[in-house]
């Protein structure tokens, strides 16, 4: 992934030199297990801690001739232990390593995952609450349907992400699982107890039954996790994009101090993080295809899914970390016009009110269409006269005949719909 969306922390993690120190970590606890076991002399183990490492330079020269990156970074550790290597990667398959160091990687990566979406989650609650019992229009179809407040848009986005993160921490607990059977699955070289200390060595389990690989449905689950998790990215960023046309203008982006919004147009503010991750989140999400493809390998294994891992590994965990990271950032800065919501309600006449009269009409024994088609009747010359839509129907003779003023005037009552609020709060937030 360009650095431009990178951010250090995970960018590190997906280094070469980390990615070596990965597999060295896993030949070190082989050969720890190898130790406990009486396979390995003290004297040699002592030495294999004491001088293993490698040279990243190095590992890339040997491996223009090899054709092969774990043997040509073996190569370079034997360089570094001298003759003791020769118990290094005993009985060891390329993958025994590459998988269970994957592992390693995958849990570290998903970890900075979590960790940012808890980071979002506390910026949602924090707007939630902050706009509770703010009253803005709910659309359906872009169009005005009826009123809810800021406070529970940001709040079904806060639940939303209580799931990803859920399964996300699935996802990771999935794939850290290591392996440590051998060229197919048998243990012919090695035995399910080196493998079980190897496992506890490294804090990872042992899959229950690999082949060559782990399996590749766990991976398959990690980003299709990663991929949830992004579209999830995208309906918010969507939803404050559309809340940013100059025709609604219900939110703006947090705009810095010199910053700049169009090159040729210098009034311009234009919602640029929101747009940013909508795009980078797509990318995401189209990583998982290749995840899925993934899974459906030859026989006990071919190498189809390396090159694709060697890049949907990075990329998504960099992506969904920065995306993460760049959400809480744009909704901690997010400002709120409580004004131009209360003036964009107004804009629709009160015929949100429609279907408070629908029921109250049907109350009094009116059949429903009958009572649907008078007030669709309202409804129609509020909108096309642009008359205040609860003005309409106290001058309609077949509402008033049905229904005192007093009644017709307590249905004209915005709060009305945020009667429940509090109850979603408790449910969504558990307060």
């Amino acid at each position: 992934m360009i650095d431009r969306y990178t951010r250090p922390a995970m960018g590190r993690i997906w280094t070469l030199e980390n990615r070596y120190n990965a597999w060295l970590k896993v030949e070190l606890a082989v050969c720890e297990a190898w130790h406990e076991l009486g396979r390995i002399p003290t004297e040699a183990m002592e030495v294999i801690r004491a001088r293993a490492g490698f040279d990243v330079e190095r590992v890339l020269e040997i491996e223009e001739t090899t054709r092969h990156d774990v043997i040509a970074f073996l190569t370079s550790v034997e360089e570094h232990v001298g003759p003791e290597a020769r118990f290094i990667h005993l009985g060891c398959t390329s993958s025994d390593i590459v998988d269970t160091a994957n592992a390693l990687l995958l849990v570290e990566a998903g970890g900075m995952v979590i960790r940012g979406i808890e980071r979002l989650l506390s910026s949602l609650d924090t707007l939630a609450h902050a706009w509770k019992g703010t009253l803005c229009i709910g659309r359906t179809h872009g169009i005005h349907a009826e009123p809810t407040s800021f406070g529970l848009k940001m709040a079904g986005h806060y639940a939303e992400f209580r799931r990803h993160l859920g399964r996300v921490r699935d996802a990771v607990e999935n794939v850290r699982v290591g392996k440590l059977s051998g060229a197919v699955g048998t243990y012919a070289f090695l035995s399910p107890e080196v493998e079980a200390l190897t496992m506890r060595h490294l804090g990872l389990e042992a899959d229950t039954h690999s082949t060559q690989i782990i399996q590749r449905d766990r991976y398959a689950q990690f980003f299709t996790a990663l991929a949830i998790m992004a579209g999830g990215v995208e309906r918010l960023c969507v939803e404050l994009r559309h809340l940013q046309r100059t025709e609604v203008s219900e939110v703006e982006e947090g705009f810095r101090k010199g910053q700049k919004g169009s090159s040729a147009m210098p009034h311009k503010k234009n919602p640029i993080s929101a747009e940013n991750m909508t795009g980078l989140s797509r990318l995401i999400r189209s990583n998982a295809v290749a995840a899925l493809e993934n899974q459906a390998l030859w026989h006990e294994r071919d190498i189809s899914h390396s090159s694709v891992e060697r890049v949907i590994m990075p990329d998504s965990t960099i992506l969904a970390d920065y995306v993460l990271h760049r959400l809480a950032n744009l909704l901690d800065g997010l400002v709120v016009k409580p004004e131009r919501m209360r003036k964009n309600m107004d804009h629709s006449l009160g015929l949100y009110y429609s279907q408070r009269v629908l029921t109250t009409l049907i109350g009094t024994g009116m059949p429903r269409q009958a009572a649907y088609e008078m007030v669709q009747r309202c409804a129609m010359r509020s909108w096309e006269t642009q008359q205040p839509f609860p003005d309409v129907v106290r001058a309609d003779s077949e509402i008033a005949a049905r229904l005192e003023p007093s009644v017709l005037d307590s249905l004209f009552d915005a709060g009305y719909y945020l009667q429940h609020e509090d109850a979603i709060f408790r449910r969504v937030f558990g307060i």
